[in-house]
């Protein structure tokens, strides 16, 4: 998995570190910083040193390297095409060269540490994209609870982005945990989508609650909730209708199911496999209605992986979950450093 992000994350770690470790330090061509002036002061006023202490200071010239800012802006422009085609948003790589110049930029790197500096200087810029405060579902199924209703979550997102079979995951997840969902059919719009929905409730022994087609979606979450109320059932597991995330009239509809229904979480589907265009219905999504967390589906064929870190660039919302494959158990709590992690391996 992530096997052209992981090669390309770690060819740009490779060349950053021969860089520190193998070119000779160059004579700075502009003022001296700071730090280098007050250096240069105190050496000037220190006693003339024995030859072993000037031995010392040539070796930790040569030992330190110091990056300059036109390395850093050359070397992204040598791999900003591989980092695009592993479907990492060009705002992303702006934000990491950015976040490399603040951390390396003038700040003395010992040659002997640099693999494990630049390694460690990576890992802090993407897990500052990735590791957002999680949302805690079953606390927001407890807290509707103690108020004496069941918790309503909302699920969005384009058709084909496996958005019924998640919610499907997670409730079998929640069902075996103990919590008694029932699902709510609000993809009033598209063929056999109730029906598909149904299959995957009569499987698991799960109620659905659906209406005719071209219903009122709003509607039908709404008696989903009056039903879940009555029977004491925990939560609401509404599906929603996936149409072009840039059409309007979808957005209006959706508009009108969370004034209606006021969910406690909206929860954005995305397929990883759908490359760059993850940002466009990331952000549509985020600005139009707003949502509280991401699943991203299909890991199990990703290859590329950038997908994940653009979702979360661009939303500033978690990654609550990730699907590996069809079955109910093929859904994994995201582990941000162990995503990190993996594809700096």
């Amino acid at each position: 998995m992530f096997g052209i992000l992981k090669k390309k994350l770690r060819q740009s770690v490779e060349t950053l570190v021969k860089k520190a470790e193998t070119e000779e330090p160059q004579e700075a061509a502009e003022a001296p910083s700071k730090e280098a002036a007050a250096a240069q002061r105190e050496e000037a006023e220190a006693p003339q040193p024995t030859k072993k202490g000037g031995l010392s200071r040539l070796t930790g010239r040569i030992t330190v390297k110091e990056f300059s800012e036109s390395e850093i802006d050359g070397f992204f422009s040598d791999i900003e095409t591989d980092l695009l085609q592993a479907n990492l948003a060009l705002e992303v790589i702006d934000h990491m060269k950015a976040g490399l110049k603040e951390r390396l930029v003038g700040k003395p790197v010992p040659r002997k540490d640099a693999k494990s500096v630049i390694r460690g200087t990576f890992r802090e810029i993407l897990l500052g994209i990735v590791a957002v405060d999680p949302v805690d579902i079953e606390g927001v199924i407890k807290a509707a609870k103690a108020e004496g209703r069941p918790a309503c979550i909302l699920f969005l997102g384009f058709n084909g982005s496996g958005k019924t079979t998640t919610i499907a995951k997670i409730s079998d997840m929640l069902k075996r945990k103990g919590y008694r969902p029932v699902l709510a059919a609000a993809d009033t719009f598209r063929a056999a989508s109730i029906e598909q929905l149904q299959v995957h409730a009569d499987r698991l022994g799960i109620g659905v609650i659906k209406h005719q087609y071209g219903a009122d979606p709003a509607a039908v979450i709404f008696d989903a909730r009056k039903h879940a109320e009555s029977r004491k059932l925990d939560v609401v597991m509404a599906d929603s209708a996936g149409r072009m995330h840039t059409n309007a009239n979808l957005m209006d509809e959706l508009k009108k199911i969370i004034r209606v229904n006021k969910p406690d979480l909206r929860i954005l589907v995305v397929d990883s496999l759908t490359g760059n265009d993850v940002v466009s219905q990331v952000r549509t999504f985020s600005e139009e209605v707003g949502i509280d967390g991401l699943v991203l589906t299909k890991m199990d064929v990703n290859e590329k992986g950038g997908s994940v870190i653009s979702a979360c660039y661009t939303s500033g919302k978690p990654v609550l979950y990730i699907g590996r494959g069809q079955e109910y158990s093929d859904l994994e709590r995201f582990d941000p450093e162990r995503f990190v992690d993996g594809i700096l391996e």
